[in-house]
């Protein structure tokens, strides 16, 4: 007989959300035939298309999923990658879907790939495969500012998105809610400010919510707040930037940074700006001057830190590394960076993990907002800014009066001026992502079968999902 611990992990991840939506399942009284409905998959678009290249055709393999649809419209990324391929997209498809609910933003589940790794393409034939896809998602109904809205994931970014937004609208002459039907857009196009670092400014609203409360994980002997926190991180393409910037300016150390082929690694902590600096001249992390250098990308996850954040791709924390794990808290910036066994090590050996299906969430809350902002036709602020600015002048004019002194002239305009569409989008980002927190917390608390953060937000998310069905009318 097989010794269990001797059989291959099981990497899926389809199968890996299956599992943690299954443990949640369990811990609620909520029929079978409704469970089976909100965890189905209701549509899956392959499509397999020729691109021109000068003289040759290639061919390539791509998808769309809808998960659910009991919010419209759908949402959910794009992202081109070797490592697509079904199965993947199914289960990032349902993660959205859970996503969404927890942080009560009305979509349904969507997600799209395409399986081909942009590095070995020009802009131009990336341009041409973006457009070709996006024409195939409009032939067969799977993009719309009401049907279902793409915006970036892995290795895709603000330029895609603008042509995925033109290819529609040529394709939709006159349509004055074009833009909305995708998010994660140039601002010059209909993008939002602040969009672009949103899902790695979630990740550090989440994890500063988490460390105001340390009797959570009072075992662990951190105190109150980011200050003074070491934070290991691995993945600094965008999210992993963001992600490191935020953390670096709320008083943490950042001690380490890893990449696809390396990471650095400094105890004094790296100066993040500088490191993104030496990138974009370099075009890698590595070599960066004062700093160790780690030859092995996974040699980040098992660094002595308080806080680890996988920002990269999934199935990189397993059985194999989750015991050699140091940090005290993994906060999951990635979609599904622990898998099913690991998590049960970490767990076990005390971990205090955050997990993805709400610590990555800010992208698709600013994502909400842009699409607002491209539905009505107006930015932010626009018709109060004016109205605030006099209303703020004529407070602090009366408070100089009554207190016979005159404020700083430094202070005076910092309160003067109105707060701008980043600020408002920033502000939006917070309220929601920590009362997310918050109702995720209240079940950790209150329920006895809940025993993690992961299976509390999972509840979360089946509780809204299984009301929005039955005031529908579908279950009874």
């Amino acid at each position: 007989m097989t010794n269990r611990t001797d059989a291959p992990e099981d990497l899926n991840l389809n199968n890996i959300v299956a599992r943690q939506f299954h443990r949640a399942a369990e811990a609620m009284d909520v029929p079978e035939g409704l469970l089976k409905q909100i965890r189905a998959c209701n549509a899956i678009y392959f499509i397999q298309f020729p691109v021109k290249f000068g003289d040759n055709y290639e061919i390539f393999y791509a998808w769309r999923a809808e998960h659910s649809h009991h919010r419209k419209p759908l949402k959910g990324g794009i992202r081109y990658s070797e490592l697509v391929d079904q199965d993947e997209i199914i289960a990032l498809a349902a993660l959205m879907t859970y996503k969404c609910a927890i942080v009560n933003v009305p979509y349904g589940g969507a997600k799209g790939g395409i399986s081909f790794n942009p590095r070995n393409y020009s802009r131009e034939q990336i341009e041409k495969i973006t457009r070709r896809f996006t024409a195939e998602l409009i032939t067969k109904n799977f993009i719309g500012p009401g049907i279902d809205v793409p915006a970036p994931d892995v290795g895709t970014g603000e330029r895609e998105m603008a042509w995925i937004a033109d290819t529609y609208d040529a394709f939709h002459p006159g349509g004055i809610d074009n833009l909305a039907s995708v998010t994660g857009k140039p601002v010059t196009q209909g993008g939002v400010r602040g969009r672009k670092e949103a899902t790695g400014r979630g990740v550090v609203l989440g994890l500063q919510k988490a460390l105001e409360t340390p009797e959570d994980f009072k075992n662990l002997g951190l105190s109150r707040g980011l200050d003074g926190k070491t934070v290991a991180i691995q993945g600094f393409g965008n999210v992993g930037y963001h992600v490191a910037k935020f953390v670096a300016e709320s008083g943490a150390k950042v001690v380490a940074v890893g990449e696809w082929n390396g990471g650095v690694h400094d105890p004094k902590g790296l100066d993040i700006e500088a490191l993104d600096a030496h990138r974009r001249e370099t075009g890698g992390i590595l070599g960066f001057p004062g700093a160790q250098e780690l030859e092995n990308p996974g040699a980040v996850l098992e660094l002595e830190c308080d806080i680890l954040i996988p920002a990269a791709l999934e199935n990189q924390l397993t059985r194999d590394n989750a015991p050699f794990v140091k940090a005290k808290i993994v906060a999951e910036a990635a979609n599904g960076p622990t898998t099913t066994e690991a998590e049960k090590i970490l767990l076990d050996r005390g971990v205090f993990i955050i997990p993805d299906v709400y610590l990555n969430a800010g992208g698709v809350v600013v994502s909400y907002f842009e699409w607002g902002k491209n539905l009505s036709h107006m930015r932010y602020g626009l018709l109060q800014k004016r109205l605030e600015e006099a209303r703020n002048e004529t407070l602090l004019k009366a408070t100089e009066e009554l207190s016979g002194r005159s404020l700083p002239d430094g202070l005076r305009s910092r309160l003067s001026v109105p707060p701008s569409e980043e600020a408002l989008v920033n502000s939006g980002l917070e309220e929601k992502m920590t009362r997310a927190y918050e109702e995720i917390r209240e079940v950790l608390l209150t329920r006895d079968k809940v025993k993690e953060m992961r299976t509390a937000a999972y509840v979360v998310a089946i509780e809204k999902i299984a009301r929005s069905y039955m005031e529908l009318g579908i279950f009874p």
